[in-house]
């Protein structure tokens, strides 16, 4: 298969836009909220978990203990009797169509992984390795951001827990968290540790590399570094008692057989999770950006270099061009319209995502709302693209 001639073609045919298909993600740990737009059948995973994640123009594999190929990747809508093309591939093969010769020179992929996730319970306690770690096991840092949308049923348990309360911290109490690592069959108790903070519709938080945390159960638009790397430290959910191996899995053995669990204490970013102004240096509500007499966009992931996210809102009957600097991809949240000439529309899997290759977005495409209600659409981009809003910093 020539794969640089048919996304060349697919390119040419749609001036730079790619129309993605949806990809969907199992995980093992939690019962779906079902609020992914799937039949409630298709949720059960049988051996592998649930439907809990959706990916979004994903160039990277999901990491689960049944390994499903290609479970994560973004596939192209390809026409028909052309063979299927991930969105990893495309990035491969053609690097400087899509993200542009000067940007394709200094990154290596999209370099940024957005996602849903919906789960009907709090996720376990856990913490994404920073660089000094991953790069240990040949992976990538995990840095990420939420943002949880309106107009969507929060679920049981809407609250998020970070990091640690300041005064083990302070006190230097890495024996609090050893504990409880060591004690799985009551490592729910961790929890005890930490803060809980309300998930509120249309707001959202940043939170870097190396910070423990308990997402709840609001669905969840996240956009993260391109990886899937995890500890969890808390290994019993309710009645559910998960495997150890989900906590060390990303630890070198020999680190493990030296130190035991003050390998994963080790891991964490230990400062930054007792940080007393945590709310403030974190909370990342929607931040306006350009405004048009018939459009808004807001700055929904912000507060880093390692990517950036908008959220448009045009008005019924209205449009709007966007002008940006490199390549990022769209989710249709709400509404339907046109982007760029191609039909969108809100929850409905096969017109809700396309791919904008970096020579279309800096020449501008037309965003139409052809409904009768405000048309919603998420933007992503990778790493230095645009220069998003930074947070006040409270010490």
């Amino acid at each position: 298969m020539d794969v640089k001639k048919n996304v060349s073609d697919m390119i040419k045919k749609n001036d730079g836009l790619l129309r993605l298909k949806a990809a969907w993600v199992s995980r093992i740990f939690l019962p779906p909220g079902k609020r992914l737009g799937l039949p409630d059948d298709a949720y059960d995973a049988g051996e592998r978990g649930f439907i809990t994640e959706r990916w979004i123009a994903s160039t990277t594999e999901a990491e689960n203990p049944i390994h499903t190929p290609d479970e994560g990747l973004s596939f192209l809508d390809t026409p028909p009797r052309t063979p299927p093309i991930t969105l990893r591939d495309a990035v491969a093969a053609l690097p400087d169509l899509i993200m542009g010769a000067d940007y394709a020179s200094t990154h290596k992929g999209l370099g940024r992984l957005p996602k849903f996730f919906d789960n009907n319970d709090r996720l376990p306690f856990h913490i994404h390795q920073m660089q000094r770690d991953a790069v240990k096991l040949g992976k990538k840092s995990k840095e990420e951001s939420y943002y949880f949308p309106p107009n969507v049923p929060l679920g049981p348990h809407p609250e998020t827990f970070f990091g640690l309360h300041p005064y083990i911290i302070k006190e230097n109490r890495k024996e609090l968290v050893a504990r409880y690592l060591e004690d799985w069959e009551h490592s729910d108790r961790f929890l005890s540790l930490s803060r809980a903070y309300i998930n509120m519709p249309d707001d959202g938080f940043h939170l870097p590399a190396g910070i423990l945390h308990a997402p709840g159960s609001a669905l969840t638009i996240e956009l993260q570094e391109d990886s899937d790397v995890s500890a969890m430290f808390q290994g019993r959910l309710a009645h559910t008692l998960l495997d150890r191996g989900v906590l060390t899995r990303d630890v070198p053995p020999c680190e493990l057989q030296a130190k035991g669990m003050m390998a994963l204490v080790d891991q964490l970013d230990w400062e930054a999770n007792g940080d007393p102004w945590f709310y403030e240096n974190h909370h990342t509500p929607p931040i306006q950006g350009r405004v048009t007499s018939e459009s808004e966009e807001w700055w929904i992931f912000y507060n880093t270099t390692k990517y950036s996210g908008t959220k448009l809102m045009v008005k019924p009957g209205g449009s709007c061009e966007c002008v940006d600097k490199g390549a990022y991809n769209i989710l249709v949240w709400d509404g339907k319209g046109e982007f760029g000439g191609l039909p969108i529309e809100g929850r409905k899997h096969t017109r809700d995502e396309i791919m904008v290759t970096a020579d279309r977005a800096s020449r501008g495409v037309k965003v139409v709302n052809s409904g009768k209600k405000d048309l919603m659409l998420i933007k992503f981009f990778g790493p230095d693209i645009n220069q998003a809003p930074v947070l006040k910093k409270y010490i």
